[in-house]
C-alpha cells in the first residue's frame, strides 16, 4: 500500500508541477479585467501539489508490508470500474447521453437494486436535463450518437 500511495502522490505532484509551469506561462496575476488565464489553474495546482506532498509524507512514514489490494477489496473496485469502463467505451459509439442513461440504469438496478420506476425516471430524466443544460443553454456540444442524429441534433 505504501508503494501505491507514494507512486500515486508523486505522479499527481508531477502533474501539479506541469500545470504550475503552464499557468506561469499564461500569467497568474490579476489584470485590469480580472484574473489572468493561469490564475485559477495555478492555485488549484499548488493545492494539489501540497496535498499530494502531505500524502507522500504520510505514506513514507507508514510501515510497508500491507498489500495494495486484497481479494475482498478488489470486488467493489471492479464493481465500479467495469461499468464505468463500459460507459466510456459506449460513449464513442452511442453518444454521451444514451451511454449515461444506460450506465445509470444498469448501475442503479444492479448495484442499488432500485425499483424499475426509479431506474427509468433517473436514467431518462438526468441525461435529458443534462442535454438541455449543455446543448441548449450553454451551447456546449457533447459527443452524440445515432439517436441524437435521428432526432436532428
Amino acid at each position: 500500500m505504501r508503494t501505491a500511495d507514494l507512486t500515486t502522490a508523486l505522479i499527481l505532484m508531477a502533474g501539479g508541477v506541469l500545470v504550475i509551469w503552464d499557468s506561469l506561462r499564461l500569467g497568474i496575476g490579476w489584470g485590469t479585467d480580472g484574473p489572468e488565464s493561469g490564475f485559477f489553474p495555478f492555485w488549484l495546482a499548488v493545492l494539489l501539489f501540497v496535498s499530494c506532498g502531505a500524502v507522500a509524507l504520510q505514506a513514507w512514514r507508514r510501515a510497508g508490508g500491507v498489500p495494495f489490494v486484497t481479494r475482498e477489496r478488489l470486488k467493489p473496485v471492479l464493481t465500479t470500474l467495469l461499468p464505468a469502463t463500459g460507459f466510456v467505451m459506449l460513449t464513442q459509439f452511442i453518444g454521451l447521453y444514451v451511454a449515461a442513461a444506460a450506465f445509470m440504469a444498469f448501475y442503479m438496478r444492479w448495484i442499488g437494486r432500485y425499483s424499475w420506476v426509479a431506474v427509468v425516471a433517473v436514467s431518462v430524466l438526468f441525461p435529458l436535463v443534462t442535454f438541455v443544460v449543455f446543448e441548449k443553454w450553454f451551447l456546449v456540444p457533447m459527443p452524440k450518437g445515432p439517436l441524437e442524429s435521428w432526432l436532428g441534433y
